[in-house]
C-alpha cells in the first residue's frame, strides 16, 4: 500500500474565505503601543466591545476595549495593538491568526495582514 502525503503551508492553521467583500474604512495604519495614554470617547460601536480611541498625535481609531485601562475619559493600552483593517475580495482565503470582538486578525495570500469582521467571511474546515 502506498500513502500519498499532501504538503501544505497551512498546516494547522485556521483558514477562512471571503463571502461578503470588505473595504477598509481606515487604509492608513495604526499601532498603539503598551502603555500609551489615549483618549476615550463615548462615540457609539457598531460593533460589541469596541471603543473609540485617540492619540497624542490626535490620530482615532476603534480599540478592543479590553486592551485597554479604562479611567473615565482616558485609557492605558495594556498591550501593543495594530487598528490595521484588511481589505479583502470574495473568494480571498486567509489565514485567521486571531479573533477579537467579532472581528479576525488574518493575512492575506500577498503577505497584507489586518482585520476584517467575522461576518464578511467563512471559516473553512481542512
Amino acid at each position: 500500500m502506498k500513502l500519498l502525503y499532501v504538503k501544505t503551508e497551512h498546516k494547522n492553521k485556521q483558514l477562512c474565505r471571503v463571502i461578503t467583500p470588505y473595504e477598509s474604512a481606515y487604509p492608513d495604519p495604526l499601532i498603539f503601543k503598551t502603555g500609551e495614554e489615549l483618549i476615550v470617547t463615548d462615540k457609539e460601536s457598531p460593533w460589541r466591545g469596541w471603543i473609540w480611541c485617540t492619540n497624542q498625535s490626535g490620530e482615532s481609531r476603534w480599540v478592543p476595549e479590553n486592551y485597554i485601562d479604562r479611567k473615565g475619559g482616558t485609557g492605558i493600552m495594556r498591550c501593543d495593538y495594530n487598528a490595521t483593517e484588511l481589505t479583502a475580495a470574495i473568494g480571498e482565503e486567509l489565514i485567521i491568526h486571531k479573533e477579537e470582538s467579532g472581528w479576525l486578525w488574518c493575512t492575506n495570500k500577498k503577505k497584507q495582514r489586518g482585520w476584517i469582521p467575522t461576518e464578511c467571511v467563512e471559516r473553512i474546515v481542512l
